[in-house]
């Protein structure tokens, strides 16, 4: 049994590096690149950032699917993944501290006025604008997941008023914590700043249509590190143009890269940022070893994703 790496990426962690730390925790693994590949009939699970078709075809004997991060979408919705492959993912700590951290950052920016003072000093002009109380600011966090939960505590011992919404009910100490398709719109009209973190299923694709945007309090600021197709692209460029929001900070989007010719580019409400809210993996590359390891000893795996419900 081996295990294959195939990020495919040339952005990120090398899949020399990844299998290199692998091995670090699972030292008698047999662990492998696409440069090492040896037979792909003893190949039994690969580790991937995106499942390529080709991979069920190119590896008969595959049984796992290790996705290096935590969205499944494009992997459980893959025809051309067999249906006895089972699939995992990670739910490191290290991610979900960046990105509950990346959404701490953007609010900050807008709730103590910095492009506003950045603007002036280049202006060089001296205007003052107070800024709104902590206290006084209402911020949404949309999935309250291990992503969510971090993020939503983080904002909490900020001083921020948190309201939490999932699909089940949950509760997190001083969050008020709301669930259900029909508390959703009631939640928007009230923030000041909305944090999706949503996985990509049939309920939350194009979940933000124009409908939604419109229910979401005027000038507020909605971000985005969980799908791109959380949000339908055209719905969000013209509530912006409308003035219905005051801004939007997209770590995802529909397409990525984002292409060139996208208006979402040269919006002035807009801030993109390249998927990087959630770089680092930490120690989870520990837990593809495990799973290696339990795979090949008949042991319940790690993180384990139900294909039918898509994650």
């Amino acid at each position: 049994m081996a295990l294959l790496i195939d990020t495919g990426l040339s952005d990120w962690m090398s899949d020399a590096e990844i299998a290199e730390e692998v091995r670090r925790h699972a030292p008698t693994a047999d662990v492998r690149t696409p440069s090492t590949i040896g037979d792909p009939a003893e190949v039994t699970m690969v580790a991937v950032v995106g499942l390529r078709d080709d991979h069920a075809s190119r590896l008969p004997n595959l049984q796992l699917v290790q996705k290096l991060g935590a969205g499944v979408e494009t992997i459980v919705s893959n025809p051309a993944l067999p249906a006895h492959v089972r699939v995992a993912r990670l739910k490191p700590d290290a991610p979900a501290q960046g990105i509950a951290e990346w959404f701490l950052a953007y609010i900050l920016y807008a709730h103590r006025n910095m492009g506003f003072h950045a603007d002036a000093q280049r202006r060089a002009e001296w205007r003052p604008k107070a800024p709104v109380l902590t206290s006084d600011t209402v911020v949404g966090v949309l999935g309250l997941g291990h992503i969510g939960s971090r993020t939503a505590l983080m904002l909490r011992d900020v001083g921020f008023q948190v309201i939490g919404w999932s699909r089940s009910p949950k509760q997190i100490e001083d969050v008020t914590c709301l669930h259900g398709q029909d508390a959703l719109p009631g939640i928007l009209r009230c923030c000041d700043h909305v944090c999706a973190i949503l996985p990509s299923t049939p309920e939350t694709i194009g979940l933000f249509d124009a409908e939604m945007l419109g229910a979401m309090k005027d000038g507020s600021q909605l971000l985005n590190a969980g799908r791109g197709d959380l949000i339908d692209e055209e719905a969000l460029i013209e509530a912006l143009d409308r003035g219905r929001l005051g801004h939007a900070v997209l770590d995802v989007t529909a397409q990525e890269p984002l292409p060139k010719d996208s208006p979402l580019w040269r919006h002035p409400a807009v801030t993109i940022t390249p998927h990087v809210s959630g770089w680092h993996l930490g120690d989870a590359l520990a837990d593809v070893a495990q799973n290696y390891l339990r795979l090949s000893a008949g042991q319940p795996l790690l993180h384990e994703v139900d294909r039918s419900r898509g994650y």
